[in-house]
């Protein structure tokens, strides 16, 4: 027997009155579920409104510490309270350190706290951590705040930023920049992934080819590491990132937009450079190799740029150099390498789409005088903060008339432009270094979905220089000549089409083509994207229960409690798993094939959702969230087997089919690892007639059994290993050392058990 994969919607009441999402779609390498970035609201903790307090209280003597020694990043408990006057809450224990770089010798030193570092797992308003940063070289205390809002209000995916009172024990430390954290959790707000490989980028990052090995761009810089892998470190596998700087360095000029845009985000980034270059943004990639993440989206498997620390703005300069005034198109220090900014520069197509996106920055996007009407406002708002702030003054003398000053004159030696001074000049000298010449349309964001008896549908976004625009279509069914559709805009510059009277055995190919007035054309992706069929027969092989919190519930055969993830045969013949793909991410379905073993029918099978590939051939090379993710069962072909999708976990709480193969999928009241889910998932236990094991763990010969009965006894595989009637006890003397599941012929008690 075979099945065709089912698409259905189950929302359901778990535990404690939680409400959990299951959704199981039809999907294949080609449905994206979202590629343009998502912004998520300020909330409480980045209010802007309001000027809010954080208040922390520590040890004395521990903060004595941290002063004394300003490089450690060791961390210690701290209380912490956050008010912003609607909300006042507590958090009893986070952990609190100072961060930075040249900011830790400052007399203003900035901080950072960690709501996971004591809490596993531990959030405050959706992030793990804060940065407060002190801005002791800004006298403005505004310059970051003000390039974080320019790249949000240009839809870029920037760091959220409010200005926050910081108190210690008691102690008013001044004025601070509340930034948020750049790590798995930013990632998944905005790009709806967080599986992918997230770099942090130092000094001197310049992505210079080293090789086409990825052990080459492993680089140890002092103390710390130039390309740092900040996610998925236990694969430790940085391939993306050697592909990425090979396109860089390998592809000629003429192929560099087609390639380049194969594994790059290249008009987000071009609009990035467009707001640096304004903003003067120094202290990162173009000019000093340094302060930016790249992020490796899973969704459209292209890399993200995310600028970072950007204090070093508006005019504050170290080099001797007229930040305002500077040449756009020759920004970086004299003729050091700068691969990614000098391959767009120098490419003919991609430099006039640079130039597009500068000149729509200054003459659209950036409204000067609306911009300096919001400024003043915020001035208004911090300046009382700023007068109290007994920190202000210590690194650079500044008062409180050097704070009122800053916005229209220089102040100090490397505070070479007054705010408002600087905007417009920089306004000024831009727009007369943009080239004129309108660039071919550019496409981003295209997006596909296909599903079962239903058509395909194509959407991006295009911009053009020159309207009115033509978007088409154009797509292959099985190989055969292309066919055109008109895509539709819908005003905000989305265009969507759908191909229908297409079976759904077919493979279908296709291009987004863009026309404008002028006679410019584009055609993405370069190469025809392919949508795998959405029909077939597939194995009647289930995804039957998972957990992805395990913390003693299960251990592996190592004794690690890793996620794990029980796949069911529900067919009336073997399964061999070798031609099968398990994954947790539905745009990478080939994320790692399953063992090569035969799957007897109506048996079960254990996988370790650890990333640990290196433990055996049932470790899978991924985690599971317990906020949320996907599952899918996928063919070589990228047919759906079985897929889900769940939303936040309970810690040792497993979730799983009601009954075996079954569409309705529950909490269960015990785990039930390797074996069937018909008897125990309808309720828990009651006390008194539990069934125990001791000693459990157990390192004798014996475990003993409180009730006599036929006992069945599977390994961590779901195989049966030992039975035996009437039992009272056990003779474990000859079980390898691991996890088994005990349980009487009914299934009606069942008991895990370590033996060491």
């Amino acid at each position: 027997m075979m099945k065709k994969a089912l698409a259905f919607i189950l929302l359901m009441t778990g535990t404690a009155g939680r409400t959990f999402v299951f959704t199981l779609l039809l999907l294949n390498t080609g449905e994206v579920l979202r590629s343009q970035p998502s912004f998520p609201d300020n909330g409480h903790l980045f209010a802007d409104t309001v000027v809010p307090a954080v208040y922390l209280t520590i040890n004395p003597d521990t903060l004595a510490w941290i002063y004394a020694n300003p490089d450690s990043d060791r961390e210690f408990r701290a209380t912490f309270v956050f008010d912003n006057g609607a909300v006042r809450d507590t958090i009893d224990t986070v952990g609190f350190r100072l961060r930075g770089n040249t900011s830790r010798q400052s007399r203003k030193k900035s901080f950072k706290i960690s709501f996971n570092t004591y809490t596993e797992g531990g959030k405050y308003q959706d992030v793990e951590k804060m940065n407060l940063n002190g801005e002791h070289n800004d006298p403005s205390v505004m310059r970051s705040k003000i390039m974080w809002d320019i790249l949000r209000k240009w839809n870029i995916p920037a760091p959220r930023a409010n200005h926050v009172r910081v108190h210690i024990n008691g102690t008013y430390y001044g004025l601070y920049v509340n930034v948020e954290h750049i790590d798995e959790e930013f990632v998944k707000s905005r790009f709806g992934n967080k599986d992918g490989n997230l770099y942090k980028c130092l000094y001197p990052a310049d992505l210079a080819y080293m090789g086409v090995a990825p052990s080459s761009y492993k680089i140890w810089n002092g103390s710390r590491w130039v390309y740092e892998l900040t996610t998925n470190e236990e694969e430790d596998d940085f391939s993306d990132l050697a592909e990425f700087i090979g396109v860089l360095h390998n592809s000629a000029d003429a192929a560099l937009p087609c390639d380049l845009d194969r594994v790059f985000n290249i008009p987000d980034y071009l609009k990035i450079m467009a707001v640096q270059i304004f903003c003067g943004d120094w202290d990162g990639y173009i000019y000093n190799k340094n302060n930016f993440y790249l992020y490796h989206n899973s969704r459209t498997g292209k890399f993200e740029y995310i600028p970072y620390d950007v204090d070093n703005t508006f005019g504050i300069d170290w080099f001797g150099v007229d930040w305002a005034t500077r040449n756009i198109y020759s920004w970086q220090p004299g003729d050091q390498e700068r691969p990614l900014y000098d391959r767009i520069i120098n490419n003919q197509e991609l430099r006039k789409q640079f130039s597009y996106y500068a000149e729509q920055l200054i003459s659209e996007a950036l409204d000067t005088d609306s911009l300096v009407q919001a400024i003043e406002a915020r001035k208004e708002m911090i300046s009382p903060y700023i007068a109290s702030d007994p920190f202000y003054p210590q690194d650079y003398g500044y008062d409180h008339t050097d704070f009122l000053n800053s916005f229209t004159s220089a102040t100090g030696a490397h505070v070479k432009w007054g705010l408002y001074t600087y905007l417009r000049v920089r306004s000024e000298s831009m727009a007369g270094q943009i080239e004129t010449g309108n660039p071919d349309p550019v496409i981003k964001y295209i997006t596909h979905t296909r599903k079962e008896g239903s058509p395909l549908h194509v959407s991006a976004l295009v911009e053009a220089a020159d309207p009115p625009v033509t978007v088409t279509l154009m797509y292959s069914v099985a190989g055969g000549p292309f066919q055109q559709a008109v895509m539709t805009g819908d005003g905000n510059g989305f265009y969507s089409a759908t191909a229908d009277g297409i079976s759904d055995m077919d493979v279908i190919s296709y291009h987004v083509m863009a026309a404008e007035g002028s006679g410019g054309i584009t055609i993405l992706p370069c190469d025809p994207a392919d949508v795998a069929p959405v029909a077939g027969d597939t194995p009647l092989l289930f995804i039957n229960e998972f957990m992805a919190d395990n913390k003693k519930t299960l251990a592996d055969e190592y004794g690690a409690y890793g996620d794990w993830i029980e796949l069911y045969n529900g067919d009336n013949r073997d399964i061999f798993l070798g031609d099968l793909y398990l994954t947790d991410n539905f745009n990478d379905p080939d994320k790692w094939r399953l063992p090569s073993v035969i799957l007897g029918a109506g048996n079960f099978i254990l996988i370790w959702a650890d990333g640990n590939t290196a433990a055996g051939n049932r470790h899978a090379s991924f985690k599971l969230s317990k906020d949320g993710e996907e599952i899918g069962i996928f063919t070589s072909g990228m047919l759906v087997v079985d897929t889900l999708t769940f939303g936040l976990q309970s810690e040792d709480v497993s979730m799983g089919r009601k009954r075996d193969g079954a569409e309705e999928i529950i909490s269960m009241a015990v785990a039930t690892p390797g074996k069937s889910n018909n008897v125990t998932s309808s309720g828990e236990i009651p006390k008194e007639d539990k069934f125990m094991v001791w000693p459990n763990p157990s390192s004798g010969d014996m475990v003993r059994l409180s009730r006599k009965c036929n006992v069945i006894v599977y390994n961590s595989t779901g195989t049966v290993i030992y039975r035996a009637m009437d039992a009272e006890s056990i003779n474990t003397g000859g079980f390898p050392s691991g996890v088994y599941v005990i349980t009487d012929d009914h299934g009606a008690y069942t008991r895990l058990a370590i033996i060491r």
